[in-house]
């Protein structure tokens, strides 16, 4: 084997390895880092394998390796609080969990206003076509004639939306509390079109939920006289 060869034939192995780990790797930032170090590594390969540089290979990869950088910079944009709109900055906070960039597509499609008045924002067995999401002010719930309150901080006709189905209670809002509107079509419409929007808004959703069912306290038991 010529001795040119064999001083870069470590480089195929050095490409394949960075290809191999970042494969099992589940951190997408680093699987992006270790692709593209795996790439420089064939690169170099192509460019000293053999007499004259294989151009072609060297282009393929250097589009490949664009590629990746594209969807690497997306990523770090994604993640970055840079992301977060700085109107809703306030109440980021409360969405744990939800990467900056969804959250600002969440919020970019987000009606953020205060009640004027007492306000019904669901109706028990009502079609909804609306998510809401209580920043301030105590929701009255009513579900089968048992009413109950619960504190802001949590989202309003989300098992609807989760569902597709009918309201499951009557939440009422009391006047000057602080919301955030959706419309259940357009979230839908942003779902269809990004998966991972989908499963960061599904997610969310869950939390909501698992917290409303962790905070519930079963009715004491009424006693026979």
């Amino acid at each position: 084997m010529p001795e040119t060869l064999q001083s870069v034939t470590f480089l195929v192995y050095a490409a394949g390895a960075c290809y191999v780990v970042g494969l099992l790797i589940i951190n997408q930032i680093i699987l992006r880092l270790l692709l593209m170090c795996g790439t420089a590594f064939y690169i170099v390969y192509y460019a000293y394998v053999a007499d004259q540089p294989l151009w072609e290979a060297i282009y393929i990869s250097a589009m490949i390796g664009c590629a990746n950088m594209f969807g690497l910079f997306g990523l770090l944009a994604r993640n970055s609080r840079l992301a977060i709109p700085r109107a809703h900055s306030d109440i980021y906070d409360r969405f744990p969990g939800l990467p900056p960039g969804d959250f600002r597509t969440l919020m970019r499609h987000a009606k953020r206003y205060r009640l004027d008045t007492q306000t019904k924002l669901t109706t028990q067995g009502a079609p909804m076509t609306r998510l809401f999401y209580t920043l301030s002010g105590d929701a009255c719930v009513t579900k089968n004639n048992d009413s109950f309150v619960i504190a802001a901080g949590v989202f309003v006709g989300e098992i609807a939306y989760l569902t597709d189905q009918r309201a499951s209670a009557t939440t009422e809002l009391s006047q000057g509390a602080e919301v955030l509107e959706w419309s259940s079509a357009d979230l839908r419409r942003l779902s269809q079109k990004s998966s991972r929007f989908k499963m960061a808004l599904n997610a969310t959703l869950s939390v909501d939920m698992a917290q409303k069912v962790a905070r519930s306290v079963a009715p004491i038991d009424v006693q026979a006289p």
